[in-house]
This record gives structure tokens, C-alpha cells and sequence, in this order.
């Protein structure tokens, strides 16, 4: 495996993000840090956004978070609950597509999940819960003990042998049915935006902190982690190519200081 390259080599590889013009970020130590939005991060979405770098939050957030950040952040949408819904205002309104398949299996999944937590005393429902559409979240770190690696295993394995699909992030599990996923929806949205081809890889950089982000790292060669991913790296299966010296959203803020020092260029 690749050990990522230190952000402030960024300008060494200046002429990968000359088209650069999306922006694709996981939100929970990413954008966020210990639980709190630091005002860099906002100050970094607000000037990525007068840069004409267009940000699109994708994460297992639940809807009722993702309804404020499509509102009240400097971004161009939202993709919410591990791709099981896109938020974006156009014309003044907040439209919001959503995998019925998922929001419909829901309920059946919730009454799964809360039977196998009676063998995890110290696992919780998430608190988040009752502003999820489409999937259930189970505490694993967010005001629970942190889950140790072998417990989160077993439940990723249950919930697998549910039928659902399962994701560990730095605070959740989260769970779904359905076909979508971050990468997937990701790209049916760039899609929808007119993208294709080579344009993925040119233009779209991703920027994430967990096992969970794997598969973004893969998909876009433009990736960073923030420096909270490093004690992941020996079991990541797909490390991002960059990575911050400061974690969750002091190392975005980084990471965007670096990018529009190079565009300015």
C-alpha cells in the first residue's frame, strides 16, 4: 500500500487539479471535529465557494441534519444517509429525491436492529434516529463507550446476514436496504450534472476520515484524508492519495488553503 503524501505537497502535483471544479466531502471528522463545526470549516466552504469550486457533502448523516446544511452551508447539495437521498435548493426550493426502496424497508430493519442491540448492552440507538428517512444508525462512539473492532464486526456481519448493507463510520453503523450507496449516488448525481468519462477524475476530488470512505478514495484519484484517517490506514483497502496534518475540519480547512493556493496560481 501507498502511504499518502503530505498536503503541503500538493503544489507538486499542481497540474492534476487545474480543472478541478467539485468538491466531494464526507461531513462527521471531516467537516466537523469532537462534535463541533469549527468556523474554519465554514470560512473554507465560503471561499471554496467564491472560488467556483462546488461542494457537495455526501454522507450517513440523518435527513433532518442534512436539511440544515442544504439550507444553511456555502454547498450545492447534500447527499444524505449514505446516498439514500440528494437535497439541493434550485430556484429558491429544497427538492429532495429519495430511494423509496430504502425508506419503505425502514421500519422492518429498525425492529431488527433493536432486537440484536439486546446482546450489546453498551450499544445504543443512534440519537439521531427519529430524523433518518431511509436508514438506522447505531451509536457506536458518538455518546456511547467507543465500540471495540471485534464488536463492530459482529454487528456488520448480522446486519450483512440481515440483508442489509452496513458501513462503520468514526460515530455510527450504518445500515440500509437498498441498491445505493455513497459511490453510487455520488456518481448518478455528477451524472445529472453533466459529467462523464474522464471528467470524474479531473474534476471531482474527494476528502474523507474512515473506513467507510474506501470506496470514494477509490473512485477519484483527487482524494485526502484528514489526518484523523491515520490510524486507519493499515486496514483502509483503498488509502486517499493526500493527507491533512490537522484532522476533521481543521484538516479540511487545510486541505482547502492548499487548493486555492493553486488555483490562484
Amino acid at each position: 500500500m501507498t502511504a499518502p503524501l503530505p498536503i503541503d505537497q500538493l503544489s507538486q502535483s499542481a497540474a492534476d487539479w487545474h480543472d478541478l471544479r467539485w468538491l466531494l466531502t464526507d461531513v462527521d471528522d471531516t467537516l466537523t471535529w469532537q462534535g463541533a463545526l469549527p468556523w474554519q470549516t465554514l470560512q473554507a466552504l465560503s471561499q471554496l465557494r467564491d472560488a467556483g469550486i462546488r461542494v457537495v457533502p455526501v454522507t450517513g448523516a440523518c435527513a433532518g441534519w442534512c436539511d440544515h446544511i442544504a439550507n444553511a452551508w456555502p454547498v450545492d447539495a447534500v447527499i444524505g444517509e449514505n446516498g439514500a437521498f440528494v437535497m439541493q435548493r434550485q430556484n429558491g426550493t429544497l427538492n429532495t429525491t429519495i430511494n423509496h426502496t430504502a425508506q419503505q424497508a425502514q421500519a422492518a430493519l429498525l425492529a431488527f436492529v433493536q432486537t440484536l442491540l439486546s446482546q450489546y448492552p453498551a450499544r445504543r440507538i443512534a440519537s439521531d434516529q427519529a430524523y433518518r428517512v431511509a436508514e438506522v444508525a447505531i451509536d457506536i462512539g458518538q455518546h456511547t463507550p467507543a465500540a471495540p473492532k471485534d464488536e463492530i464486526r459482529a454487528l456488520l456481519d448480522a446486519l450483512h446476514a440481515y440483508g442489509a448493507n452496513a458501513t462503520a463510520s468514526s460515530i455510527h453503523i450504518n445500515a440500509w436496504v437498498g441498491d445505493h450507496s455513497k459511490k453510487v449516488s455520488s456518481f448518478r448525481y455528477l451524472a445529472e450534472q453533466g459529467l462523464s468519462g474522464k471528467q470524474y477524475s479531473e474534476q471531482v476530488a474527494f476528502i474523507g476520515d474512515s473506513l467507510n470512505d474506501s470506496q470514494m478514495f477509490a473512485s477519484f484519484p483527487l482524494s485526502v484524508g484528514v489526518a484523523n484517517i491515520a490510524h486507519h490506514l493499515p486496514s483502509l483497502p483503498h488509502p486517499p492519495q493526500w493527507i491533512t496534518t490537522q484532522p476533521g475540519g481543521f484538516g479540511f480547512a487545510e486541505f482547502a488553503h492548499q487548493l486555492l493556493t493553486l488555483k490562484r496560481q
